[in-house]
């Protein structure tokens, strides 16, 4: 098995399409055709997390953090970044991470921290525009159920539970071939009209290749005419943090003490309570003040997350609790998320989760 099957399963999990501008995921050190001789999961692919794989015959370390953000001008080992660089190369490691786009699938790290709760009716929080695309294609009539399940097949016409979405419009075609050209119907040379079905469905961007490969294969034409459109709406499968319920309302203080122990943290910082219950919960995993204010619209009685400054804490502004249980502490779930993607696609290769507690901050 080589390293590049295990990250097309992962990436087909959390598309690289899905992550923000900002971030750096994917294969940062090593060679995708390589094989693979041994996984390590981790959240922070540090210098002795490197150890663990070399100790344990780890050729791959997958990690949500990615080591590198920004370009190195130079690799002396001044810093751990460096240092990481250093051994990652020496030792044949290579180095993955997914990122914010394992954060922004539904399924994703918020979902992981819903999971600790037992949040129910789950929803994405701020879902993201700009990742659809709508294809409109033009069909003879008796060919449009074939053009369609080629399309449904690649992937096309997923709008939330439901499969196989589709509209189609019945009209007249035109055409005239040119010398050379073989039409399916009419002749070269002549103005042929057509009863023709108007096709359109809905797909992610990351498949506009596969789609309209489908689409060409299927469609009886020599030349083939479509369009792709980019479409501003938002997704909700796709997107940032996750809001849901409790099975059950619950005192605010009862709830912070579940929050402290099912996310094993030494410290939640928490904004004033407000004498009530507790029902509706919003979570995003690592530093995530920048959806305070979606969590308070969607009426959020607590709000979990990580990274929150001195005056974020302000802005709450009684419309709920804030509470803060450490950057690591709400992302540490991801190695089982992990986990639980590879296992689920190769069962006759075990990852190892990593024994390396990162966490770069203590409790007294």
């Amino acid at each position: 098995m080589t390293i590049q099957s295990i990250i097309q399963v992962i990436e087909r999990f959390a598309p690289p399409a899905y992550q923000e501008s900002y971030d750096n995921a994917g294969l940062l050190f090593g060679h995708a055709g390589w094989e693979a001789k041994g996984v390590l999961l981790t959240l922070d692919a540090t210098e002795a997390v490197l150890d663990e794989a070399i100790e344990k015959g780890c050729n791959l370390v997958i990690a949500h953090h990615p080591i590198v953000f920004g370009g190195l001008k130079r690799i002396t080992g001044r810093n751990y970044v460096e240092r990481v660089a250093i051994k990652a190369i020496k030792n044949d490691i290579a180095v993955y991470a997914a990122h914010t786009n394992l954060d922004n699938v539904r399924a994703g790290v918020s979902a992981m921290m819903a999971k600790q709760l037992g949040l129910e009716k789950t929803r994405v929080l701020d879902p993201k525009q700009g990742l659809l695309r709508k294809l409109y294609t033009f069909v003879p009539a008796g060919h449009a159920s074939a053009v369609q399940d080629a399309l449904f097949a690649a992937g096309a016409g997923h709008i939330g539970n439901y499969s196989e979405c589709s509209f189609y419009h019945e009209g007249t075609g035109t055409f005239k071939g040119g010398e050379g050209t073989d039409p399916f119907v009419g002749k070269p040379g002549e103005r042929h009209g057509e009863a023709e079905v108007k096709v359109e469905v809905i797909f992610p961007a990351q498949l506009e290749g596969a789609v309209t490969a489908a689409l060409r294969q299927a469609h009886p034409y020599e030349e083939v005419a479509y369009d792709v459109v980019k479409l501003e709406n938002r997704w909700a499968e796709v997107g940032s943090g996750l809001i849901g319920e409790l099975p059950e309302g619950m005192d605010e203080m009862a709830f912070l003490r579940m929050v402290k122990e099912r996310f094993r943290t030494g410290c939640v910082r928490y904004t004033p309570l407000r004498g009530k219950n507790v029902r509706k919960v919003a979570v995003c995993g690592g530093a995530g003040s920048f959806l305070l204010r979606q969590a308070r619209s969607a009426g959020a009685d607590a709000y979990i997350s990580a990274d929150f400054k001195y005056h974020e804490f302000f802005d709450a502004e009684n419309q709920l609790i804030i509470a803060d249980v450490g950057h690591f502490e709400s992302e540490q779930f991801a190695v089982d998320l992990f986990y639980h993607i590879l296992t689920e696609n190769f069962s006759n290769f075990a990852p190892l989760k990593s024994t390396i507690n990162t966490n770069p901050v203590n409790y007294l």
